[in-house]
């Protein structure tokens, strides 16, 4: 059974080099996506990316066991807004707002999600210490979201490093090529935080934008 990797697959959407913005067209995809508010810290982030694991790794099961379709999970990723997109820049995570999410393949439906949601409440219920809750498995939503025309600049080193390359992006490149900032910030987690040293971390960090 061949196994899909998306950040093989497509790859311009999971890469970068460092100091250089790329400009990129992002067709729709699949997420499953969980909502919150204030940063990494807050006391919602880990049991909602917890729920969202679950989830993801729920379906990665069902596609293979009936749907004999086999898949990598994709790298955890995240929508990040605020009132003043100038908090990101000067790391004022209390004010921030965000989406969390993990995409999912073409072939997997709303009726899947809800099969492996009714599974994963039961499979937490019955844990002594669960990660996550019956209330954020309940929100966890499968959602198709396109970004289309993007600026994206892969940053190596801790994400609380990023406000020097998104002051650049964001007030240089961007206006310098006549562009505007439209929707939401992106970043891309391309490993894991808690197995790689902060100065190691790669993250892609992506804007969406429009004609000025």
């Amino acid at each position: 059974m061949e196994k899909l990797d998306f950040k093989k697959r497509d790859k311009p959407y999971y890469s970068g080099k460092v100091g250089r913005f790329d400009r990129i067209d992002v067709p729709p995809m699949n997420y499953l996506m969980i909502d919150g508010e204030g940063g990494p810290v807050g006391e919602s982030y880990a049991p909602s990316i917890g729920a969202l694991y679950s989830m993801s790794y729920g379906l990665k099961f069902l596609s293979k066991t009936e749907l004999e379709k086999d898949y990598v999970v994709g790298p955890l990723q995240g929508l990040w807004w605020a009132e003043d997109m100038n908090t990101f820049i000067a790391r004022q995570k209390d004010q921030w707002l965000w989406t969390m999410m993990i995409r999912q393949p073409e072939w997997l439906t709303k009726d899947h999600v809800e099969q492996v949601r009714t599974s994963a409440i039961a499979k937490n219920a019955g844990k002594k210490e669960p990660p996550t809750s019956e209330e954020l498995l309940r929100k966890v939503r499968l959602e198709t979201y396109h970004e289309g025309d993007c600026v994206q600049v892969l940053h190596v080193g801790s994400y609380d490093d990023e406000g020097p390359i998104l002051h650049k992006m964001h007030h240089e490149f961007i206006p310098e090529n006549g562009l505007k900032m439209h929707m939401k910030h992106h970043e891309i987690y391309l490993n894991d935080p808690r197995r790689v040293a902060p100065e190691k971390l790669k993250t892609v960090l992506r804007q969406p934008v429009k004609p000025a």
